[in-house]
């Protein structure tokens, strides 16, 4: 399975970015797509998924402001970011989990930096 991260990149404050994520493989059985970020220093953090049966999760601190949606048929979980925060610059990473013929497996993108100037 392979996970091509992009969208990410500059951008001031109060100001929009929208990232895309396209998993690509044989026989791809998706659960659950989503993202997560990291800040220097910090842990990686929850930022929303979204699963197969059209349900969606965020992080508390993102709802009102991200969105996340996805297209069953290319594969792909977007993530479209509003009213961006300095506190919102980070290393943004895809992850999918997979189901497999013996169990459910995650597997993580590659990241792509978004950061956000006052």
């Amino acid at each position: 399975v392979q996970l091509q991260a992009s969208g990410g990149g500059l951008v001031q404050a109060g100001g929009s970015l929208r990232l895309s994520c396209a998993a690509s493989g044989k026989n791809l059985n998706i659960i659950t797509m989503g993202w997560y970020r990291q800040a220097p220093g910090k842990q990686r953090e929850l930022v929303a998924t979204t699963a197969s049966d059209g349900s969606t999760n965020y992080a508390d601190s993102m709802k009102g402001r991200f969105s996340i949606s996805s297209d069953h048929a290319k594969n792909t979980v977007y993530l479209q970011m509003s009213s961006l925060q300095t506190e919102d610059s980070a290393v943004y990473y895809c992850y999918v989990v997979i189901r497999g013929n013996i169990g459910n497996y995650g597997y993580w993108g590659q990241g792509t930096q978004v950061t956000v100037s006052s």
